[in-house]
């Protein structure tokens, strides 16, 4: 039984105690990680997936529901959640840069050239849209 609302806005302490109680039922379990926080108000879930309890990979799972290729997926596993409001760089595709970020609780991938953003996707599609774009510029 979970001894805060869902709900609400939690402090900091709550947060890091809810996101430990999350991290130890599922262990590794990305797809059990994401059953359990569909069940949270969006208030609480938004404050998850950009904590530094949670590492990228399992933000950017929860958004896309797919697993990412080996090297993406261990560069997000090396990066707390908290840093996606800035964007981070998960593949080098040529001279393509692919950066993942969270802006507005919304999923954003950024196609960059390493200067200047080239295109930009939002939304539950942005990845697999980053990565056709990428293909097709190839």
């Amino acid at each position: 039984m979970w001894m805060v609302s869902l709900s609400d806005p939690l402090s900091y302490p709550a947060l890091v105690a809810l996101a430990e109680k999350l991290l130890d039922e599922c262990g590794e379990d990305a797809g059990a990680l994401c059953e359990k926080l569909d069940g949270f108000g969006d208030i609480v879930r938004n404050e998850l997936l950009i904590s530094d309890r949670f590492n990228a990979f399992q933000t950017f799972y929860y958004f896309f529901r797919e697993l990412p290729d080996e090297i993406r997926m261990e560069r997000m596993m090396l990066q707390p959640a908290s840093a996606l409001p800035e964007g981070m760089l998960i593949d080098e595709i040529e001279l393509l840069e692919l950066i993942f970020a969270v802006i507005d609780h919304v999923p954003v991938m950024v196609v960059s050239d390493g200067e200047h953003a080239l295109a930009t996707f939002l939304g539950a599609d942005a990845y697999r849209d980053a990565l056709m774009y990428i293909e097709s510029t190839l």
